[in-house]
Formats: structure tokens, C-alpha cells, sequence
């Protein structure tokens, strides 16, 4: 099964902003999406992950109620400015959403060049990842303002296909929303274990945000699994976005945002949600 976590697939799976040769997914092209604080309450708060403490960024309006959580899962870029923008727009539409920091034990992915991105992707177990994010999901419904029987979980690039793998293992996910995940993305301590062979574990609805021109996922493989989750689940749907690349909602890297697709997929995750957290 594949591994899209080599030098080559880097590559593919988007164009990161260089500078001097060395990546630095956090500086733009162009002025990316700032989502403003007033009426939310952002915060950095740190997880405990078997003794371990981690990093997270979460938010939630400010008015006191109790919300539904989102956990946020970024891609290769880790919590850059973007995915903790993305935090405070889930904020703003009512939700309590909380990303946790995955490459923290590793430093982090700011100022790294490809071949270290790949290297620490590609070091980080499905157990370690999956276990940071269980820690930002268990701390989350432990929060006054939340409401611990209505959980979500969103992720992009590899956030996205550690949704599907988290979906499948975390009892009590109300609702998924993978964006442009690789579906048969393995992990080194878990090498047979890829979405396809998952499909059976995950219950919960399911929307699936993906790029008709994604040069790392073939178009047949999202509709094949698209395919073998409806036959277990009622509530599948996966939009495929034509002419829309991988990373389309990325607008901190304008060279693949595409802004008509991205609009309108953040419209379908927040219809989504509402209906499936808030019901």
C-alpha cells in the first residue's frame, strides 16, 4: 500500500513557498485569510499524552454555552498560522474547535527544507498521531463549554487521512470531514493499515472534500472508497472539485488555493457539521 511520504510525493502533494531552498510552509505569496478574535476566545493550551505535554490551539465563541467540538488535524505543515486560522473560523460558526501541535516532539515543520519534511512525517507512528489527537478530543469534551456527546473531526493533506484513521478507532466521532486525505496512506508501525481497510469501523457521516486535478490521489481511488463506505454507511458523500489541485483550500499558498472550491467546500463542512453536531 502507498506512502505518500517520499521526496517525490512531497512534491506532489503541493507547492510549498521556498526561500534560499529551504520550506517554509508559513510565509505566503500573498496576503492569506486572517480571521479576526472579536466575539471568540482563542487560546494556546497544552496536552498531557501519556506524561508528555503537547501543544494545541483551540477557540470558541465567547457567549457562554456549551458547544459542539471540532478536532482540527493540520497536515505536513503542523499548527501553522493557516490551520490555527481555520481553528478560529470553526469559532465563529458556533463550534468549539481544537487543533493539537502532532510535530512537536519532532520541532516542528517551520523552516524545514523537503527532505526533512518527509523524514518526519514519514517518523511519526499511526500510534503517536493518533494518540495526540484522542488527547486534543479527550481534553476538549473535560472543557465546561462543551459538549462532550457531539464530536467532530476535520483534517488536511495527512490531517485528512488521519481523520478516516480516527474515525475508525475513536469511539464516539458524530461526524467526519476528511479534506483531500490520501486514502491509502499507511504509517511504518501500522503498514497494512490504510482507509480501504478500515471501512468497515467507520459509523459515523461522512464528507469528503477533495481536487479533481490532486496529482497525489487518484480521482479513482477517492470514488472507490467513497464507493465501499456507502455500501456499509448511509450518510457518504465525497465532492471532487474539477480543475481544483491538492491543498485547494490553502489560501496562505496562493500558487494552489482555489478560491471558488474553497468557499464553497467551507460552506458544505459548516452545513455539515451543523446539521450532524447541533441537531
Amino acid at each position: 500500500m502507498a506512502n505518500p511520504l517520499s521526496r517525490r510525493e512531497v512534491l506532489k502533494f503541493g507547492a510549498y513557498t521556498t526561500v534560499g531552498g529551504v520550506l517554509t510552509p508559513g510565509i505566503s505569496l500573498a496576503q492569506a485569510i486572517v480571521t479576526e478574535t472579536k466575539g471568540i476566545t482563542a487560546r494556546d493550551v497544552q496536552l498531557n499524552v501519556g506524561g508528555t505535554m503537547i501543544p494545541a490551539y483551540d477557540a470558541r465563541p465567547e457567549a457562554q454555552a456549551r458547544y459542539p467540538i471540532v478536532v482540527v488535524i493540520s497536515g505536513f505543515t503542523g499548527n501553522s498560522e493557516h490551520n490555527k486560522d481555520v481553528v478560529r473560523r470553526f469559532a465563529h460558526a458556533g463550534l468549539y474547535a481544537i487543533a493539537p501541535e502532532l510535530y512537536f516532539r519532532e520541532g516542528g515543520m517551520q523552516g524545514k527544507d523537503f527532505s526533512e519534511l518527509g523524514k518526519i512525517a514519514a517518523g511519526v507512528t499511526r500510534a503517536q498521531y493518533l494518540g495526540d489527537i484522542k488527547a486534543a478530543a479527550d481534553y476538549a469534551k473535560q472543557q465546561p463549554w462543551a459538549r462532550a456527546d457531539r464530536l467532530a473531526v476535520t483534517g488536511f493533506c495527512g490531517g485528512g487521512a488521519l481523520t478516516l484513521h480516527f474515525t475508525a478507532e475513536y469511539p464516539g466521532v458524530t461526524a467526519a470531514v476528511p479534506w483531500y486525505g490520501h486514502v491509502k496512506r499507511t504509517y511504518k508501525d501500522a503498514p497494512g493499515v490504510d482507509a480501504f481497510s478500515l471501512a468497515d469501523k467507520i459509523k459515523a457521516p461522512v464528507l469528503g472534500l477533495y481536487g479533481e486535478a490532486d496529482t497525489g490521489i487518484p480521482v479513482d481511488d477517492v470514488k472507490r472508497f467513497e464507493a465501499e463506505l456507502k455500501k456499509r454507511n448511509p450518510d457518504v458523500e465525497f465532492v471532487l472539485y474539477p480543475g481544483a489541485p491538492h491543498a485547494f483550500f490553502s489560501d496562505d499558498r496562493p500558487q494552489v488555493y482555489k478560491k471558488e472550491a474553497a468557499e464553497d467546500a467551507w460552506k458544505r463542512c459548516v452545513a455539515f457539521f451543523t446539521k450532524h453536531l447541533k441537531a
